[in-house]
């Protein structure tokens, strides 16, 4: 009966998994909304946000912290670092577009090196799911992106490698603990920001103070949280490709908010991208379901 027990936790572990990733997904999906909101300077933003996400983080899981400082967890935060700062600036130098298409690139790279490092197989399905994501995204985006702001483009692929990076070694640190990668991150990111902070012209607003605490605490702070539990139970290619849904649902938000409306092109992209993505889920819970 035991067995039974530890059997069945064990089946339902990977679909609680995907939940929580698709929950991490929603909460990232703010940060455009909330960016904008943040009346001050990009880097003192993701500075500010930073401190408050490695914060709430650190009271939120004060009992079962093991900070070892080894490299793989120096390595995770440092590619946490660098994907969240790298973003903000790639959206300072080209679009929006470009900079979260671009990001986005995060799958393949994890893709290639996942056999490598994880010893996680990409199969045809995975391959075939990548291929229908980015056909989708770039219909999604398809106005507003542009060849103009190369340096920008160029720091957006590297954002998404950091972002591959960050996702293939905290899968890697599946039988520790990872948060402690994602507190340091925001403790990087937060020197990083502080003297672009001290130096701004003035403080942010009343609504801007909300929006960093909102970036802070939910778009940062709890989407890693629940990130960073799903990924002990998911490859690192699905801990990176079921959460493209992001960009997907960031101009909902907008919609809601201010009024822009998406073109019918986004619509259809976006129809596309959550189809992949929902199809890419269910037939790995599928699976699990029949190897339980």
């Amino acid at each position: 009966m035991r067995h039974v027990r530890i059997r069945l936790s064990k089946s339902s572990a990977h679909p609680r998994a995907v939940g929580q990733l698709f929950l991490a997904a929603l909460c990232w999906s703010l940060g455009g909304l909330l960016i904008k909101r943040a009346d001050w300077p990009p880097l003192a933003v993701a500075g500010a946000r930073g401190a408050i996400a490695a914060l709430f983080l650190l009271a939120l899981n004060r009992r079962a912290l093991r900070f070892t400082w080894s490299p793989l967890q120096l390595g995770a935060a440092l590619a946490y670092a660098g994907c969240t700062i790298l973003f903000v600036v790639a959206t300072k130098l080209t679009t929006a577009a470009n900079a979260i298409l671009l990001q986005y690139t995060a799958p393949v790279w994890v893709a290639l090196f996942g056999a490598w490092l994880l010893g996680e197989r990409t199969t045809r399905a995975d391959w075939a799911a990548l291929a229908a994501v980015f056909a989708g995204m770039a219909l999604f985006f398809s106005d507003d992106l542009q060849f103009a702001g190369l340096l920008g483009n160029i720091i957006a692929v590297l954002s998404g490698v950091a972002f591959a990076a960050m996702t293939l070694l905290m899968r890697k640190q599946k039988n520790s603990s990872a948060i402690e990668s994602i507190i340091l991150g925001n403790a990087l990111a937060f020197a990083v920001g502080l003297p672009f902070m001290a130096t701004a012209p003035s403080l942010p607003s009343r609504d801007g103070w909300l929006a960093l605490l909102l970036l802070g605490v939910v778009q940062l702070g709890l989407s890693y949280q629940l990130y960073s539990r799903a990924i002990r139970h998911v490859t690192a290619l699905e801990a990176v490709l079921l959460p493209v849904v992001e960009p997907v649902l960031n101009p909902v938000w907008v919609l809601l908010a201010l009024g822009e409306r998406p073109s019918p092109r986004a619509l259809a992209g976006g129809a596309i991208v959550l189809g992949a993505v929902t199809l890419r889920a269910a037939a790995t819970l599928r699976a699990r379901r029949e190897t339980s």
